[in-house]
C-alpha cells in the first residue's frame, strides 16, 4: 500500500494538477446555471428554477460489498423582487427516500433545506445575506455541485473536518475591493452544539442547519479570496461557542456558559491553479477544541481537543487543445488525502487509529457539456490500527478490521 501511494505520489507532483473546469469557470466568471444568473443578476425572469444532483456506484473489496444510490437531489427556487432584493433556497432530498424507517443498508434518508436566505444588494461591490446559508470556508462549501469537483466523492477533508456542506442561520456580509482583484465576507452564525458531537464524525453532528439552533452561543467566520494571474488563494477561519444551555443547566453539567463558551476554532488555507488545461489544488485544515475534556465529563462522546486535514489534488483535461470537442472536458485527476479526527485527545478520551487515515484517488471526469458529469475512480484507503477498546459486543458476522482497503466508485452527476 505504502509502495503504491508513494508511485502515485510521484506521479502526483511531477504532473500538476487539480479540478481544472472549477477554477476556470470562476474567472470567467461562466454563467452555467441558472442560479449562477439570478446571483449575478442576470436572469431573464424573476422566479428561477434551478438544481443538481448525482447517482453513484461504489464497490468495497475488504466487505466484497457493492451498492449504488441516488445520492441527492436538490431542487433550487429564487425570485428577483426587485433590483436590490433576492430570495434564494435549496431543498435537498439525500437517498432517494426520507421517513420514518426509511434506511436501508446504512444508507439514511433526509429532507433539509440546504439554503433559504435573503440577500440585499448594498451596491455593485457589496451585498448582505440573512437566513440559511452555506459560509465561505473551504472549497467545497460554496461550490459543491457535481460538475465542480472531480471524484465521484466529495473530498473526504472536506466531508469530515470541514462538515460541507456546512450550513447554519446568521447573519453575513459580502464584498471586493475597488482597485485589488480581493474578495472578502464576514458571517455571525448560530453555534455548534458540543452535546451532539460524536466519535468519528468531527464536528459535523454538532451542527443545526436551521433546526431549532442554540442561539445563546454564537459564532463568527470570515474569509478572504485574491486572485494573481492564474492563481486563486484563500484563507478562512470560523470560532465560536458550543454551548447553548442556560446558566441552570450549565452549572449542574459543570460546564462554562455564555456566547463564546466551549469555544471551537478552525483554521483553513487553500490555493487552487488553472492554465491551459493543467491546475490543481491545495487545502490545509485545522481544528482546535479546548475544552474537550469538560464535554467528555458531561456527555460521554469520547471527544478529541484537536483535528487536522490536507489535500492536493490535481489534473489535466485531455480535450484541451481540440478544437472539435473544445465544448467538452475529459479531465485525468489524482488527489492525495489525509487527516486524523484525534490528533490531540485529552485525557478523559480514547485515541481511536482508525480515524487516522490516508487516501489516494484516481480517475477520470468527463464532461459532455458543462452541465452534465460522468465520473469514475479508484480510491486507495490506508488508517491507523482499530482500539480494542472502541470494539463493544462485536457481531459474530463482523469482518476483522484491516488497515488498508481499496475501493470502485461510478458516478453521474448535473446541474441546470
Amino acid at each position: 500500500m505504502k509502495t503504491v501511494i508513494s508511485t502515485l505520489l510521484g506521479c502526483l507532483f511531477l504532473v500538476s494538477f487539480a479540478s481544472a473546469q472549477q477554477l476556470t469557470n470562476a474567472q470567467k466568471l461562466v454563467l452555467t446555471t441558472n442560479e449562477d444568473s439570478l446571483n449575478a443578476g442576470v436572469a431573464k425572469n424573476k422566479t428561477v428554477i434551478s438544481g443538481y444532483g448525482s447517482a453513484y456506484y461504489q464497490r468495497n473489496f475488504n466487505e466484497q460489498m457493492s451498492f449504488a444510490t441516488l445520492e441527492r437531489a436538490v431542487l433550487f427556487v429564487g425570485h428577483q423582487f426587485n433590483s436590490k432584493i433576492a430570495f434564494f433556497s435549496e431543498l435537498e432530498l439525500e437517498n432517494a427516500k426520507a421517513g420514518i424507517g426509511q434506511e436501508n443498508n446504512g444508507f439514511t434518508g433526509e429532507i433539509a433545506f440546504e439554503q433559504a436566505y435573503l440577500r440585499f444588494n448594498l451596491n455593485p461591490r457589496q451585498y448582505l445575506v440573512a437566513g440559511l446559508f452555506t459560509p465561505r470556508i473551504g472549497l467545497l462549501n460554496e461550490n459543491h455541485l457535481p460538475v465542480n469537483f472531480n471524484g465521484v466523492e466529495r473530498p473526504l477533508v472536506e466531508q469530515v473536518v470541514i462538515p460541507a456542506t456546512w450550513r447554519e442561520l446568521g447573519v453575513g456580509f459580502y464584498g471586493r475591493l475597488r482597485r485589488l482583484p480581493l474578495n472578502y465576507s464576514i458571517a455571525i452564525v448560530n453555534g455548534l452544539d458540543a452535546s451532539k458531537f460524536q466519535h468519528g464524525t468531527g464536528l459535523k453532528d454538532g451542527r443545526a442547519e436551521g433546526q431549532g439552533a442554540f442561539a445563546n452561543n454564537l459564532a463568527i467566520t470570515a474569509a478572504i479570496q485574491y486572485f494573481w494571474k492564474d492563481f486563486k488563494f484563500q484563507v478562512s477561519g470560523y470560532a465560536g461557542g458550543t454551548n447553548g444551555l442556560n446558566k441552570r443547566k450549565s452549572d449542574s453539567l459543570s460546564l462554562s456558559y455564555g456566547m463564546a463558551a466551549l469555544p471551537v476554532y478552525m483554521g483553513e488555507a487553500d490555493i487552487q491553479y488553472a492554465h491551459n488545461g493543467f491546475a490543481f489544488k491545495l487545502l490545509g485544515t485545522s481544528i482546535s477544541f479546548p475544552d474537550a475534556a469538560d464535554v467528555n465529563k458531561a456527555y460521554g462522546n469520547n471527544t478529541s481537543k484537536g483535528m487536522y486535514g490536507a489535500y492536493l489534488e490535481g489534473g489535466y483535461n485531455l480535450l484541451e487543445k481540440s478544437r472539435k470537442m473544445a465544448d467538452q472536458q475529459l479531465i485525468l485527476f489524482a488527489r492525495y488525502e489525509m487527516f486524523d479526527l484525534n490528533s490531540a485527545t485529552p485525557l478523559n478520551a480514547i485515541y481511536d487509529g482508525t480515524e487516522k487515515q490516508q487516501h489516494l484517488i484516481a480517475g477520470f471526469s468527463y464532461l459532455p457539456i458543462p452541465n452534465v458529469v460522468i465520473k469514475a475512480d479508484v480510491r486507495l484507503m490506508h488508517t491507523g490500527d482499530e482500539n480494542p477498546e472502541l470494539v463493544i459486543n462485536p457481531s459474530p458476522s463482523r469482518v476483522p478490521y484491516k488497515t488498508n482497503n481499496s475501493f470502485l466508485n461510478l458516478g453521474i452527476g448535473y446541474s441546470f
